[in-house]
Formats: structure tokens, sequence, C-alpha cells
């Protein structure tokens, strides 16, 4: 009789705490709603990946074709440039620019003046409220091959001047390095609160034993932070076939599409521009399943060799 009992007790008591923080379950309510309104619920549209997509039929009526539109995608001209451009952009952005936050969060932490700690902090922080189409504006204004300032050093030097918006090679350097300067302080701000709770009687005590800065940070700091560098880096591997399009296509043209054409750009040309929405479904399935499978097998490398992981 108490075994049948115990259930709706403990259902009556999350009931209580849940009235007791219905503020909070009121404001947790609207994301709710938009995560099921508007990623969800369209999911049901994926269905299109493996049909003959008509408008005037509908998803349901349109003809099943299976996994046509996938071998059509595999056996494309365009499938090495676009997969292999998106894994060398995503890879590059990874080695270079996933150590960047890491660095910046130790030099903040090792600054002794407060003042100067912040400004340099807020200075970090502004580019990532900046939008793509200024990052990429700012960039054509710098390089621009007459009057951008670049050049025009170059010149002065007795160097030629050169296009980088025009060349093959330049492009993954430029999206790299500005998608460096652009994000640095934003994504450091995980490793900067993990700094901060780190005990302060660990770098006292390695003091006291005669530990300078960087033995400091290699022994405490570093290992006191690894376990959210870990999280993210799980994060990252989780979106290693994902690129924004925007900042890609103000970046693209026809003088450097073999450098700069990626999955996102494709999807966006042949889905958007040319109304094939089954074939671009198929690929952007393809591109998510490729995510989830680098998720799952990065998160069991770090369990097995951190025991640190998403699940």
């Amino acid at each position: 009789m108490s075994s049948s009992k115990n259930p709706a007790k403990r259902k009556g008591s999350t009931l209580k705490r849940m009235a007791a923080c219905k503020e909070l379950y009121l404001m947790l309510l609207l994301p709710v709603i938009w995560y099921i309104l508007f990623l969800y619920t369209p999911m049901y549209g994926i269905i299109i990946a493996f049909k003959d997509y008509r408008s005037a039929r509908g998803i349901w009526g349109s003809e099943w074709v299976g996994l046509e539109h996938f071998k059509r995608f595999f056996s494309g001209f365009y499938f090495g440039r676009i997969v292999g451009n998106t894994l060398v952009i995503n890879i590059l952005m990874l080695l270079f620019g996933f150590p960047f936050p890491i660095f910046f969060a130790l030099l903040l932490g090792e600054l002794r003046s407060t003042r100067f700690r912040k400004v340099l902090q807020n200075v970090a922080y502004i580019p990532h409220f900046l939008s793509a189409v200024i990052v990429v504006s700012v960039m054509q204004l710098i390089l621009n091959p007459n009057t951008g300032v670049y050049n025009i050093i170059r010149h002065f030097f007795g160097l030629s001047t050169t296009n980088y918006f025009a060349s093959v090679s330049a492009f993954k350097p430029l999206y790299i390095i500005s998608g460096i300067w652009q994000n640095m302080g934003w994504d450091a701000i995980l490793y900067i609160a993990a700094l901060a709770g780190i005990d302060p009687t660990l770098y006292e005590a390695a003091a006291i034993d005669g530990a300078g800065r960087l033995q400091k940070i290699w022994h405490i700091s570093l290992p006191g932070i690894s376990s959210t560098i870990t999280i993210m880096l799980l994060l990252r591997c989780g979106q290693i076939m994902n690129i924004g399009y925007e900042k890609v296509l103000l970046m693209q043209n026809s003088l450097n599409q073999a450098s700069s054409d990626v999955i996102s750009t494709y999807v966006y040309r042949v889905g958007i521009l040319e109304g094939n929405f089954d074939y671009s479904t198929a690929i952007s399935l393809f591109n998510s399943v490729c995510n989830i499978i680098l998720l799952v097998i990065a998160n069991f490398i770090a369990k097995r060799v951190n025991d640190t992981s998403l699940w």
C-alpha cells in the first residue's frame, strides 16, 4: 500500500517545487515554445529528401524516390570540392581558432591592472556583435588593391599590390583570421568564468613553493579549466561540417569559388536560387548526420581519455 502511494507523493512534491519556482518556469516556457514551433515542428519536412517534391502535390503527394537525391549528390561534380572545402575550413578553424580564446582568457587572468583588463576584455567583445556585412566590408576596405591601407603600405615599400578577394589561395586564410578576430573575445567568456572558479589558495601555495607564472598556468590554470575545454571541443566537433553561409557568400565571387564553395552555399544555390528543395534537403540531411556521427565519436573518445563527456 505504501509503495503505491510513493509515486503520488513524489509527483506532489515535484508539483510543489514547480509551483514555488513558477516564475522561472514561465520564463522557460517561451524558449520551449519557440524551439517546438521553429525547430521541432518543421522537422517533418525532412521527408522531402526522399521524394521528388512538387509544390503543387505537397509533401505527402509527391512521388517517393528513396535515396536518389543522395546518390546524385555523392556522384556529382561538386561533391569533392564542397565537402573538401567545408572540412578544410572547419579543421583549420579548430586548429587555429579554438586555442585563441583559451590563450586570451589566460592572458587576462595574468594581468595585474584591473582597469586595463576590463578595457581589453570589452575591446575583444565588440567584434562579436558586428554583422558579417560589416566585417567583410572592413576587410574589403583594408585589402582593396587600389585604395586599401594594406596594399598602400605594400606599394610604399616597393611590393606588388594584390587583390586578395580574387585569390583562390587567400580565401581560407582571410576567412579564418577574420573569424578568430571576431569571436575570440566572446568565446573566451566561458574560460574566464572557469578560471574565476579555481581556488586562489592553489596559486598562493604554488607561489610559496617558488612556482613562476608559466608553471602556475601549466599546473593550475589549464587543469582547472580542462573540463570546460573538453566540453567546448566536443561541441565544436559536432559542428565540424557546418559553416554559416552569410559570410562566405559575402566573400565569394567567381574568381575564388573553387576555394570558397562549401556545403551551406551549395545548398543555398541549388535550394533557394534554383528551387531544388528536395535535393538541397537531402544535402542538409547528409550534413546533419555527419555532424551527429562526429559528435558521438568525439564524445566517446573524450570519455575514454579524459573522463569528461556530454553524456
